[in-house]
């Protein structure tokens, strides 16, 4: 864990401030840009699901100052998740428990769980302990669409639905937290990310199995997620070439993200990602945006290796590859 200074900057003021009245604020944590309201202001989270378009039993992640400020939240902390709050907090994890009986079902999308986490960053440190609470941020754009990792993806597509947009440059993990459920005894993992199961594991002494039905909803499990506007597919690395070259045959313009060149032809716009889990995910959202800006028909995105260590990655591309195009998101 870092030790992070409050800073007493206007911005911050300002910022927690509109926070304190009811607003929204947009701030950028180590995994994506947040849209923040005070978590403990109904009126407020009902906010950012209108700016969202977010459905009302889609349950949102509260950010909390440190790992004191748990039992605020639950009616109990479990040896495990102070466990993995003292290894992994402030970071890219989110914590599932019961709630307290004061939370807010907006918050929670009617159920019995909250989930919880210390986001990785400083400025989202200062904007958190200037606040002195918890702020329920999802990510701060339209529900089911590409997650922001810049400040200038948040204004493009939130424009003047959020009163401040705190920028901290590029998100250095670039993908949505892990997001372990330990609210029934059996730890699950509801959401892959940056820190894996056997991380997790190697804390508790146990392996987190897959969450079934019976899981609490989480945050980025629907099957269509994550979506660029244009139509993607997923496309094996040995299919490729033959995929652009068949499609550009029918004159159809083509968006192209792999992580080798892949072979150019007419009516291609390529963008070609780094070659390990790491850094693909810190630049997918915004290599996927931009493609998605490029005017194509199709957007082709290379598969990556079937390997542990690629599974958050995995888990992305595969759900934003099943949106329905016949409709707008929901």
């Amino acid at each position: 864990m870092r030790e992070v200074r409050l800073a007493s900057s206007p911005e911050i003021e300002r910022a927690v401030a509109v926070l304190r009245a009811g607003g929204l604020v947009a701030f950028p944590t180590e995994t994506v840009y947040g849209l923040g309201a005070d978590a403990s202001s109904e009126a407020a989270v009902r906010r950012v699901f209108a700016v969202k378009d977010r459905p009302q039993d889609h349950p949102v992640i509260v950010h909390l100052p440190d790992a004191s400020h748990l039992s605020h939240w639950t009616i109990e902390v479990p040896e495990k998740a102070r466990a993995l709050a003292a290894a992994f907090w402030p970071g890219p994890l989110t914590l599932v428990l019961k709630r307290a009986p004061h939370v807010s079902d907006v918050v929670t999308g009617g159920q019995d769980t909250v989930g919880l986490r210390v986001p990785y960053h400083g400025l989202a440190l200062d904007l958190l302990r200037a606040f002195d609470g918890g702020i329920a941020a999802p990510s701060a754009n339209r529900f089911g669409r590409l997650s922001p990792t810049t400040a200038e993806h948040v204004r493009a597509e939130l424009g003047d639905d959020v009163q401040i947009v705190l920028d901290g440059g590029p998100c250095e993990v670039g993908i949505e937290s892990t997001i372990v459920d330990l609210s029934a005894g059996v730890p699950r993992l509801l959401r892959p990310g940056r820190i894996s199961a056997d991380a997790i594991a190697a804390v508790i002494g146990t392996k987190p199995v897959a969450g079934g039905h019976d899981a609490p909803r989480a945050p980025g499990r629907l099957a269509s997620h994550y979506a660029p506007r244009t139509e993607m597919r997923l496309v094996p690395a040995g299919e490729l070439a033959a995929a652009i070259e068949e499609l550009a045959r029918r004159d159809r313009r083509v968006a192209v993200l792999s992580r080798h060149a892949a072979a150019m032809s007419r009516n291609v716009v390529e963008f070609t990602a780094p070659d390990n889990p790491i850094d693909f995910a810190k630049a997918m959202y915004g290599a996927l945006r931009r493609l998605d800006d490029a005017g194509a028909d199709v957007l082709l995105v290379e598969a990556v290796p079937d390997e542990p260590e690629w599974l958050a990655v995995r888990d992305r591309l595969t759900r934003a590859a099943s949106s329905d195009f016949s409709d707008d998101e929901p």
